[in-house]
């Protein structure tokens, strides 16, 4: 089932920007969309921060929801839409209800697939479909209706770490595509079918890394668990030895040149 929202004429927004994604849509909002920031919430001070300020936007560094929730009151702010850029936490039903339109998110899956945490493991665990995605946000996790999406083809040469740098890009892309007509509001709600999607918490990741070296795997499943945490700079797939001595392994798959 879907839903068409009628355009109209754009006002202030509230934006939640983290990471490098965020970043980058920092300094793209400020160079086409300046007059649409309200107010800008980062984590900390840092690059996004002193792209609010240099251009002169509102911004505040979040230490908890209520100082979000004061900073709003205490500048007599009103918002159309807020939007979660790359943002890594969840936001309570407080803030949540303080754009009139809601709040939108940048999901890096394909929703409904792996909807909640370590989208670019999973994925490749479980063979899923896999792409970047805007959703509105609700009670649920990752489970709002989709407003924009775009799928991204994945193979054997890929890894989490190949995943992970594919969703930043393709966020960029589709955020900077999707947001002119969504700060108008031009665009179309789709409900998602979480009867065919997938959730993961972050808790699940370690377990799920970790080989059995008696366990049977088919030759894909333990392929894809592989590449699924081969992420230079960060923990890999492991197992322990009968001495208990734990070993970590990671995963290069080429083409092979004809």
């Amino acid at each position: 089932m879907t839903a068409t929202v009628l355009a109209q004429k754009p006002s202030k927004n509230l934006f939640f920007i983290d990471g490098k994604v965020g970043l980058a849509l920092c300094e793209w909002l400020v160079s086409e969309f300046k007059q649409d920031l309200g107010l800008v919430v980062t984590n900390s001070a840092g690059p996004i921060q002193e792209c609010a300020a240099a251009a002169g936007v509102p911004y505040i560094t979040r230490s908890a929801e209520s100082d979000t929730i004061a900073a709003i009151e205490r500048l007599g702010l009103n918002f159309d839409f807020g939007f979660l850029i790359w943002w890594p936490k969840i936001i309570s039903r407080e803030v949540m209800r303080i754009p009139k339109k809601g709040f939108i998110n940048t999901h890096p899956s394909y929703l409904p697939y792996n909807r909640g945490k370590h989208y670019n493991f999973w994925a490749l665990v479980e063979e899923a479909p896999f792409g970047v995605s805007l959703h509105f946000v609700e009670e649920g996790v990752d489970s709002g209706d989709i407003v924009a999406q775009t799928a991204i083809d994945y193979g054997w040469e890929d890894t989490g770490k190949t995943l992970y740098e594919s969703a930043q890009h393709a966020m960029i892309e589709l955020f900077k595509s999707s947001y002119p007509l969504l700060r108008i509001g031009r665009y179309t709600r789709l409900a998602q079918d979480l009867s065919r999607g997938s959730f993961h918490l972050a808790r699940e990741l370690e377990p799920a890394s970790q080989i059995g070296l008696d366990k049977t795997y088919t030759a894909r499943e333990l392929l894809n668990l592989l590449r699924a945490r081969t992420f230079p700079g960060y923990p890999a797939c492991w197992f322990e030895d009968d001495s208990g001595d734990i070993y970590e392994a990671r995963i290069e798959i080429r083409r092979k040149q004809q």
